[in-house]
């Protein structure tokens, strides 16, 4: 226990040293006189989902850290949350600066014309695993463990892209949408990482294991 509270106080503080960032989240032409985002526009409610994408991550994360010896995928466990824990404090940081709530009565990826997605126990947004999903990961050891983590994950990268690039296309605060374009050359790189990792273990890819659900609301409104 005193080993996964560290864990944990260690992706905090990658957070709040992120946050430090937030002072340059301004309007993509800059200036001092630059215009902060609106309650409804991409860039706030880009970082409000994609924050609450990022925790589930992290919460994975802790999850498979505890449930496997494996270095690699202790390693890739760590990295992410790392990462994702850093990348959220600079969000939630961002809508602090431009003084707008971390939470809207809009439906998640709304700031993407995407159609109201139905609620899937837990699942709110494109990729993310349900309730049930995430309390087996939790119940499994070793290497099934390890194969639904990177299954789950796998499914957890490819909404994440799909959200990334709607804000590079979308948003319009210059810092927010380098970040997007970072996490969507980072989180293909690992989602390549991954499709091996499962390959040793044995495992199908997720868009092959036919209990997934891949790419899930992934359709724009027309």
């Amino acid at each position: 226990m005193r080993k996964h509270v560290a864990w944990i106080a260690g992706a905090a503080a990658a957070a709040l040293v992120a946050a430090g960032a937030i002072t340059y989240a301004v309007a993509e032409d800059g200036g001092p006189a630059a215009s902060v985002p609106t309650a409804d526009s991409a860039d706030a409610g880009f970082a409000r989902d994609m924050a609450v994408h990022h925790q589930q991550a992290v919460e994975m994360a802790y999850i498979v850290r505890d449930r496997t010896d494996d270095p690699e995928v202790r390693r890739l466990a760590y990295d992410i949350a790392q990462t994702q824990a850093n990348q959220r404090g600079m969000m939630l940081g961002w809508l602090d600066l431009w003084e707008l709530p971390k939470t809207s009565p809009a439906a998640p990826m709304a700031w993407m014309g995407m159609r109201e997605l139905p609620a899937e126990d837990g699942a709110l947004m494109p990729g993310m695993a349900t309730g049930a999903e995430m309390a087996k990961l939790g119940e499994l050891d070793g290497r099934q463990a390890e194969i639904l983590f990177l299954q789950l994950m796998t499914d957890h990268h490819e909404g994440g892209v799909h959200m990334a690039e709607g804000c590079a296309a979308k948003c319009e605060v210059g810092v927010e949408k380098r970040l997007a374009r970072g996490m969507v050359a980072a989180q293909r790189s690992e989602i390549r990482l991954m499709a091996d990792m499962l390959a040793k273990r044995g495992g199908e890819a997720a868009s092959l294991a036919p209990a997934r659900h891949l790419g899930r609301g992934l359709a724009f409104a027309k």
